[in-house]
């Protein structure tokens, strides 16, 4: 028998209760998250009010709208409830190193050799409950043998085996047909099974070494993870919970269920191996300095920042990440925290291409009644390569090269980017293509490379382009001597052109459905240099436009 002890932990009401954490406020009343399913929007997550309220997951939103009118809900947001079960991986991390994630609400530890740190498996278990009340968490925790029987007792421990349909129960009988109920032992023809004391019995959380077969019996066939389809088809037969299983045989259920059943109940009886596969918490590369008494000026700030950055930088460069985004945070006396974002062109683990824009952020903090705490964190890292350093000969070299590599450009963007925010500063890349609108690429500058070397030689392009605009006055193609455009008359006073250039035939651009176009630079009395042209004609009419205006 292994010697293997393992703890599954279920948090089923992971995004409802994340999402009460950031607004407490959504637990006054029945709350719950909301997720697409088709055309539909059904229920993902309830809170503990919403389930007292009578309603369930996958429950359809009008549906329960309307048995509950006071219903709060919000859309159910994934990736930000993945990043919450990460951060309970780390908190998992304080019982085994041996951790590893279910998701989307389950977390699966290897408690081997562990328990004993902890004053024992119950003790321990009661440590994980209160930990997870003081995160305002809903747990429910299985320990066993096997992976399978853990997860069974975190999920099914205490709970009966359903009828698949309504009707059948003993209790919704007539009370003239009730006390027969026993002699016809219905529950053998399709209906629920009568709770036992066995059935009670099972309803413990942990099983004891080499004891799962008794702590799963009594538990319903959903227990061993099976499709929804085989647990209504094993109950239509009267095979509603695992003690029925282990008396078939085994033949049989695997020629009429597959071998799916077969596997899943070995696994989960430790007849059949199931590796668990714990995955290390991603690196959490933070520094905070708590201070002993209340800071409200910048210059105290900073002057924190001056000894948590050159930690946090220490770390990232043991281990060989740059920050691409770091996030500055202020706790204050009266318990309310500020944060401020600042990012990066360029992963870096420099000091000093950090502080600048530390200082800039610290500058916003309000500090309010007082900071107490301050917690530095590169929330978005990215691996950089190791750089050799050079001594005082080669200074004036690493100088040049370091402006050559466009430092000083990522630090220049950087800033800028603190202000206005990275996505606004772009810069243009040249692209393949002979329209004028598709000549170039406009890209983020802190996201893409410096452009190459345009193509010189080429014909003359406007400095800004807008959608072509209508120019009346003019039908014929020869250019007129006098247009109006924009509301105004434009006398042209010279031109050159004219220059043709074709749609691209493999594309349907809609802006290009009037055929070709003969382009012109113009210049008129007013002293504006426009970009027209005329459109021969396609599938839209031919005229004359204005595409753009020369500097």
């Amino acid at each position: 028998m292994s010697n293997r002890r393992i703890l599954s932990l279920w948090f089923p009401r992971l995004g409802a209760e994340r999402a009460i954490r950031l607004d407490p406020g959504l637990d006054r009343a029945p709350f719950a998250l909301v997720r697409e399913d088709g055309n539909a929007q059904v229920l993902a997550s309830l809170s503990a009010r919403a389930s007292e309220a009578g309603l369930h997951r996958g429950q359809p939103l009008r549906d329960a709208h309307a048995m509950c009118g006071e219903l709060l809900t919000r859309p159910a947001v994934p990736h930000r409830e993945a990043a919450f079960l990460g951060a309970l991986h780390r908190w998992a991390g304080k019982f085994s190193p041996w951790v590893a994630q279910e998701p989307p609400e389950g977390l699966v530890i290897d408690l081997t050799g562990c328990a004993h740190l902890f004053g024992g498996e119950a003790d321990l278990m009661a440590q994980v409950e209160a930990d997870c009340a003081d995160l305002g968490l809903s747990v429910r925790a299985g320990l066993a043998d096997t992976l399978g029987a853990a997860w069974a007792l975190a999920r099914h421990a205490g709970h009966g085996a359903g009828s698949h349909r309504s009707g059948d129960a003993i209790e919704q009988e007539a009370r003239a047909t009730r006390a027969k109920a026993g002699k016809r032992r219905h529950w053998e023809r399709g209906g629920a099974a009568p709770a036992t004391a066995a059935g009670s019995a099972g309803s413990g959380r942990i099983a004891p070494p080499g004891r799962a077969h008794g702590a799963l019996a009594p538990l319903p066939v959903a227990a061993l993870r099976l499709p929804d389809e085989t647990v209504e088809s094993l109950a239509r037969l009267g095979l509603r919970r695992v003690r029925d299983l282990t008396g078939q045989p085994r033949a049989s259920l695997a020629r009429r269920f597959g071998t799916g059943l077969v596997q899943r109940l070995d696994q989960a009886l430790g007849a059949a191996p199931e590796p668990i596969s714990p995955v290390a918490a991603p690196p959490r590369l933070a520094v905070r300095m708590t201070l002993p008494d209340p800071i409200g000026l910048e210059a105290d700030v900073i002057a924190a920042l001056d000894r948590m950055l050159p930690q946090l930088c220490r770390r990232l460069e043991d281990a060989g990440r740059g920050a691409r985004t770091l996030r500055l945070e202020a706790h204050r006396t009266d318990q309310s925290m500020e944060w401020r974002h600042v990012s990066l062109a360029r992963p870096s683990h420099a000091e000093d291409r950090m502080r600048p824009l530390l200082v800039t952020a610290a500058a916003e903090i309000d500090a309010g009644f007082g900071i107490d705490m301050l917690r530095l964190e590169a929330i978005r890292h990215e691996p950089v390569h190791a750089r050799a350093k050079v001594g005082h000969l080669d200074a004036g070299r690493a100088v040049a090269e370091r402006l050559a590599a466009g430092d000083g450009i990522d630090d220049l963007i950087a800033r800028l980017g603190t202000r206005l925010g990275l996505e606004a500063i772009t810069r243009v890349h040249p692209a393949e293509s002979h329209l004028p609108e598709k000549g170039a690429l406009t890209l983020a500058a802190a996201w893409s490379e410096p452009a190459p070397a345009w193509p010189v030689g080429g014909p003359a392009r406007p400095l800004l382009l807008w959608r072509p605009e209508p120019v009346t006055g003019a039908e014929a193609p020869d250019l007129p001597a006098r247009l109006r455009w924009r509301g105004r008359a434009h006398t042209i006073l010279h031109a050159d052109g004219p220059e043709r250039i074709a749609p691209e035939w493999w594309l349907d651009d809609p802006d290009w459905r009037t055929g070709q176009r003969d382009y012109w630079r113009v210049e008129t009395e007013a002293g504006e240099r426009l970009w027209l042209y005329y459109a021969h004609g396609g599938t839209m009419s031919a005229g004359w436009f204005c595409h753009g205006a020369f500097a």
